[in-house]
């Protein structure tokens, strides 16, 4: 099964908006073993969108596109779909109504324009958008199936997890082949030497496969393979698998995509401590991971961002003297943060991060970043050197201080 992305909106190609729809496809396309080969963006202009659509279809099995069916004039997916297939524009009532019912039970009223979301090509079938207004649709155009959703990442991405890629792989499967899929989670080595170790099993196995995906400074091994049966799939990963845990020893660290602060959670529960956060550079964006998993309360109590020297003191208790003789970039002012933290939130886990994450630097060198734990056992820090821009240094510290976490919750720490 080959899938192709196109991403409308004229918006994408003056760089107004950066293009993570495909990055985000992409990499679920990537997971669930479907092959990706080409990815094109085009302005919002009819006859371009729809030669865009009918190149797709001549190559691909599949075709996910990607905004561009909104309610305003700009919005032309579903015209330059009719177009690519030969087919008439239809209007489903039963969609209609249910627009004037989700305006009505928000008490405003519907502007006439967004009964264009109930328009769709004939033949086509509605894909159901949970998050918004805008349905997806779904359509055979000679050979290929044809998918169109919202570009709003936060609508599109659960239409392509709950819709579409269980879609393409069940279509798959129907064509003779099943594909699976294990994902090994690894945390502590770069992408490169995760390479080095894997490179002769990369280079002699062709069934099943090896790719390697970098997120947010995990490194993720996804093992691929092809039989006649799910089963027979899954049997031929069992050893290929096994290799490579072998290989990896402790950097492996999970399979399947648990969010690793989904486990430091069920780690902390199981040990019936309470866990909060103390951040200085990462401005509360580790406490924003832990929050986002539901049920969080049950073991998260709350955070203390103190990102001036002075709240520092204020509220985590490190002591001037400390910070004037070592700086606020300093292992010592991290486990004085994450102590401080511990006591002033009553907690008994605190993990604390420090640094200097540019553009300019903090004492020390742009991408050093300090994080600190301390557990009713023991505290500890560790000096990260992390690459790239502001952005990119406070999110590989955010991924690092979970990471860390979850290590000293098992009681085995960091090397």
């Amino acid at each position: 099964m080959k899938v192709e992305i196109l991403s409308v909106g004229t918006e994408l190609l003056l760089g107004q908006i950066v293009n993570s729809n495909a990055a985000d496809i992409g990499s679920r396309l990537a997971l669930a073993g479907l092959d990706h080969y080409h990815q094109a963006v085009v302005g919002d202009n009819l006859d371009r969108v729809a030669a865009a659509i009918r190149h797709a279809v001549e190559r691909s099995d599949a075709v996910i596109i990607t905004g561009g069916i909104g309610p305003t004039q700009d919005d032309i997916t579903r015209e330059s779909i009719c177009a690519a297939a030969g087919v008439e524009m239809e209007f489903s009532n039963a969609y209609a109504e249910r627009l004037r019912s989700w305006w009505a039970r928000r008490d405003r009223p519907m502007p006439e324009t967004n009964l264009r979301q109930a328009e769709y090509p004939a033949g086509a079938d509605l894909i159901d958008n949970p998050k918004g207004t805008a349905p997806g649709l779904r359509l055979r155009i000679g050979p290929a199936w044809v998918f169109a959703l919202p570009g709003v990442p936060q609508e599109m991405l659960p239409m392509v997890d709950g819709s579409v890629i269980p879609f393409l792989l069940e279509a798959s499967d129907r064509a003779g082949a099943a594909i699976e899929s294990v994902v090994l989670r690894t945390y502590g080595e770069s992408e490169s030497r995760i390479a080095e170790i894997l490179d002769d099993v990369f280079e002699s196995s062709v069934n099943p496969t090896m790719a390697f995906l970098a997120s947010a400074a995990e490194i993720m091994v996804r093992l691929t393979a092809r039989a006649a049966t799910a089963e027979a799939a899954l049997d031929l990963i069992v050893p290929f698998e096994q290799e490579v845990r072998e290989r990896l020893g402790r950097l492996v660290f999970a399979s399947g995509m648990e969010p690793v602060e989904s486990m430091v959670l069920a780690a902390a529960g199981e040990h019936g401590w309470t866990i909060g956060t103390a951040e200085s550079a990462t401005g509360g964006l580790v406490a924003a991971r832990l929050t986002a998993i539901p049920g969080a309360s049950a073991t998260y109590r709350g955070s203390i961002i103190a990102y001036t020297t002075e709240l520092k003191h204020e509220l985590l208790d490190v002591g001037g003297a400390m910070v004037q003789d070592l700086g606020v970039v300093s292992e010592q002012t991290a486990i004085a943060m994450a102590q401080g933290g511990a006591v002033r939130l009553g907690v008994d886990v605190c993990v604390a991060v420090t640094g200097s994450a540019g553009p300019d630097p903090l004492e020390l060198e742009v991408g050093t970043m300090i994080v600190a734990v301390r557990t009713p056992d023991a505290v500890k820090a560790k000096t990260l050197r992390l690459p790239g821009d502001r952005e990119r240094v406070r999110t590989y510290a955010t991924t690092a201080a979970l990471q860390m976490l979850r290590l000293a919750l098992a009681g085995e720490w960091w090397h």
